[in-house]
C-alpha cells in the first residue's frame, strides 16, 4: 500500500481524470478499504480540495468547483493567469501541444470558482494574441466539450452550418482537435446517425445531458485525419530556401515568416511551413535577393507559375508602350 501521502495525490489525480468515481471503484484503484478511501477524502477536503459524495446505490465521489483555488498553492490572480495562459496555449498552432494544454485548461477550470471561471473567459475574449490565428474558443467550451469526451456523457448543442442553416444537435463527443488555426469536434451524430466533425465557433450552448454511452469506433481511428478530409483542412507545406543575403537582412524583412539559419556571412537558410505557397513566395520576394530552393518540387513548380505570369505581364506591358510610341501617336 502506498504511503498517505503519495496516496492522496493518487486520490487527486484519479477525482481529476474522471467526472464521478463510485466509492468501491476508487478504493479498489488505491488498494484500500472504503473507509480508509473516506478518510482520504476528508484529508483532501482539509487541503482545500471540494470533493462532493453521494450515497445510495450510485453514489461515489467528484472533484466540484470550489469557493478557494486548492493550494497548489495560487493565489486568484494567479489561478485566473495560469488558466488564460493554458488557454492561448491550447490554440498556439504549436504541434503537439494543444491537446497536452486543453487537459491542464480543463483540470484548473474544474476547480476555479464561478466569479474567477468568469474573469479567464472575459480576459480570453478581450485579449489578442499573436500566436492565436483563428477563432477564440472561451475556456469554458473548450473544457466542458473535453470533460463530456473524457466522460463518455452525451453532449446537446445549437449549430450553424457553412451555409448559415441553425439546428439543434445531440452527439456522442469523441476528440477535440486543433487543425488550421481551428478547433473541431468530433462526434457521431445521433440525428444523422453518422460521424461528424464540427467547427467549435459555430457552436453553441454547449450542454451535458447526462446521459452516458459507451464509445464506438471512429472510421479510420485518426481523428485528425477525419477532420482534415470532412472539413478540407489544407496540409501544411514546407519551404526551405537558401537566400543569398545575411541571416540580419533576411530577419529584418521575412523574419516572421520562418525560422533562419546563418550558412555564411552573406547566405543563410530560410524554413517557411504554411499551408498556402503564396505565402513563401511573397516573403522570398519581398526580401530582395537571390535564391535558391532546396524543398520542394512543388514550391518550384508554385514560382514557374508566378514568373510565367509576371513575364507575360511585362510582355504586355511593353507591347502596348511600343505602340502608343509608334508614329502617328497622340
Amino acid at each position: 500500500m502506498a504511503n498517505t501521502s503519495s496516496r492522496t495525490l493518487t486520490l487527486l489525480s484519479l477525482l481529476q481524470t474522471h467526472r464521478h468515481w463510485p466509492g468501491a471503484d476508487l478504493a479498489e484503484r488505491l488498494g484500500v478499504s472504503e473507509r480508509t478511501l473516506r478518510r482520504d477524502v476528508d484529508r483532501l477536503r482539509e487541503l482545500g480540495y471540494p470533493v462532493h459524495a453521494s450515497r445510495g446505490t450510485d453514489g461515489g465521489y467528484q472533484l466540484a468547483p470550489g469557493a478557494v483555488l486548492p493550494p497548489l498553492l495560487l493565489d486568484d490572480e494567479e489561478g485566473v493567469a495560469l488558466a488564460v495562459g493554458m488557454g492561448d496555449a491550447a490554440q498556439s498552432g504549436i504541434a503537439g501541444l494543444e491537446e497536452a494544454a486543453v487537459r491542464a485548461l480543463t483540470k484548473v477550470v474544474q476547480v476555479l470558482p464561478p466569479r474567477l471561471r468568469a474573469r479567464v473567459n472575459a480576459l480570453r475574449a478581450m485579449t489578442v494574441s499573436a500566436a492565436s490565428s483563428g477563432p477564440v474558443i472561451p475556456a469554458e467550451v473548450l473544457t466542458m466539450i473535453a470533460q463530456s469526451c473524457r466522460d463518455q456523457e452525451r453532449l446537446r448543442f445549437d449549430y450553424v452550418a457553412r451555409a448559415g442553416a441553425r439546428t439543434e444537435r445531440e452527439v456522442e463527443p469523441h476528440r477535440l482537435v486543433a487543425l488550421g488555426g481551428r478547433w473541431y469536434l468530433v462526434a457521431y451524430d445521433l440525428t444523422r446517425h453518422d460521424w461528424r466533425s464540427f467547427r467549435l465557433d459555430r457552436l453553441a450552448r454547449p450542454r451535458n445531458t447526462g446521459a452516458s454511452f459507451l464509445p464506438r469506433p471512429l472510421p479510420g481511428g485518426d481523428a485528425a485525419a477525419f477532420v482534415r478530409t470532412a472539413a478540407q483542412v489544407p496540409t501544411a507545406k514546407t519551404v526551405v530556401a537558401l537566400v543569398h543575403a545575411s541571416a540580419e537582412q533576411v530577419r529584418r524583412t521575412a523574419g516572421q515568416w520562418g525560422e533562419i539559419e546563418p550558412v555564411a556571412p552573406d547566405r543563410c537558410r530560410l524554413t517557411m511551413t504554411s499551408t498556402s505557397l503564396d505565402w513563401p513566395t511573397q516573403a522570398l520576394g519581398n526580401i530582395g535577393a537571390e535564391f535558391e530552393v532546396l524543398e520542394s518540387p512543388e514550391f518550384v513548380d508554385h514560382l514557374r507559375n508566378w514568373g510565367t505570369r509576371f513575364l507575360h505581364a511585362v510582355d504586355r506591358s511593353s507591347r502596348d508602350s511600343s505602340a502608343c510610341g509608334s508614329p502617328g501617336g497622340a
